[in-house]
């Protein structure tokens, strides 16, 4: 009898422990500060308490090993300027637990400015002081690395691999002993992310690791795809059958990174495409090119959740749902849309907890229906995401303490 209490009160403390935080980090594009009409988004409409960290996105890396501020007008507040990097910081005066990363590249930033800093010793140890000094003096919390991809892109080098794995050793020296974080942004799929990392080696290094897991099809396919997938579709072969979440968490897990430094990247836009035919309209079927831009975004084969929920108001689009991959899309007319809804967020939500991984990416926030033109409420993908990895568990511990009770009444 004394041993049977021993175990129910041993697993019901096991149980009743809390399930770690899970961190939301917020992607922001600062440029949609000049979008205009409905989608121009800046730093005072940004709720900090649907986040855990705020990425700051961009800013470049010049060859000679310092960061560059692109846009001084939006960042600075010298000449007039708007003074972005002041209002970051007052971010977390409004939510002191708030983190805030600097984030430096970015697609359009391109990679040869990497290479030329990641291969040079002295390079490399100019950056990471000038990184420090950027960071100390913008009251950043950390930086957050964007190089699409080491070895990959026009301007790359063979030696970009190891050269990456040095450049994360030589900022962690630096900024771990002061406190500040050290996260990047890495293609997810299997066979970029070999060519591309030294796995095992910058997993030590860096703080979170953040997959790429969106932009996984578009209009670049010869065939319609989705944006985010969690699962692969039947009868894909090839690197196909990498394009989706849950091989890329896979692959990173099985290269040895913990679970809870890596934090799965969920989209607020969707890509889409130009059907051929009405009745052509799933996922592998052929395509006639990028669908119409958005209202605001004007890039044709992309569309921000907000965009949708506006286009709504007056255009009837048909809702179809994919039980293979969890994931929604809508069709109008030719047009095809691939995105992430409330109900998909939710269910990457609750894979982010199943498999105990840190948390979620979301990005961009700015594209997020800010304006609640859907009809629930500002924000309801980014809203939905705190909600599902914050909700409580059924209490499997106060279950199982019923059970000993009763047990002792038994005996």
């Amino acid at each position: 009898m004394k041993l049977f209490l021993i175990i129910c009160a041993t697993f019901a403390t096991i149980l009743a422990s809390p399930e770690e935080e899970k961190k939301i980090f917020c992607t922001h594009g600062k440029w949609h500060f000049y979008f205009k009409g409905n989608s121009q988004f800046g730093i005072d409409q940004v709720d900090p308490f649907l986040c855990t960290h705020f990425v700051y996105s961009f800013f470049g890396i010049d060859p000679n090993g310092t960061i560059a501020i692109r846009d001084k007008y939006l960042d600075l507040e010298e000449n007039y300027g708007l003074g972005n990097l002041r209002k970051v910081s007052k971010l977390k005066e409004i939510n002191p637990k708030l983190k805030t990363l600097a984030s430096v590249g970015g697609w359009t930033e391109g990679s040869a400015a990497f290479s030329e800093v990641a291969n040079d010793p002295e390079k490399r140890k100019k950056f990471a002081r000038d990184a420090l000094d950027f960071l100390q003096k913008y009251n950043f919390d950390g930086l957050d690395l964007d190089w699409e991809y080491p070895r990959q892109r026009e301007g790359s080098r063979e030696t970009d691999r190891e050269a990456f794995t040095l450049l994360v050793k030589d900022l962690h020296r630096l900024l771990h002993p002061r406190g500040l974080l050290l996260t990047a942004l890495v293609s997810s799929v299997e066979p970029i992310a070999e060519g591309s990392y030294e796995i095992p080696q910058i997993t030590r290094y860096l703080d979170f690791i953040k997959l790429k897991t969106l932009d996984m099809h578009g209009s670049w396919d010869a065939i319609i795809g989705f944006n985010s997938p969690l699962y692969e579709r039947s009868g894909e072969e090839a690197v196909d059958k990498y394009l989706n979440a849950n091989a890329a968490v896979s692959f990173w897990l099985k290269s040895g990174v913990p679970s809870e430094k890596l934090i799965l990247g969920v989209p607020l836009f969707g890509r889409g495409f130009k059907m051929v035919s009405e009745d052509q309209n799933t996922a592998g079927s052929p395509h006639a090119g990028p669908s119409d831009p958005g209202p605001h975004t004007t890039d044709p084969g992309i569309m921000g959740y907000n965009e949708l929920c506006e286009k709504r108001l007056t255009e009837n689009w048909k809702d179809h749902w994919s039980e293979e991959q969890l994931v929604p899309y809508t069709t109008w007319k030719d047009q095809w849309i691939g995105y992430d809804n409330e109900e998909s967020v939710s269910i990457k939500a609750r894979y982010v907890r199943k498999y105990k991984l840190g948390g979620i990416m979301a990005g961009a926030i700015e594209m997020d229906d800010f304006k609640g033109f859907c009809g629930r409420g500002t924000f309801p993908l980014l809203k939905e995401i705190n909600r599902t990895l914050k909700e409580k568990s059924p209490n499997e511990a106060q279950m199982l303490k019923k059970f000993c009770m009763n047990a002792i009444t038994w005996n």
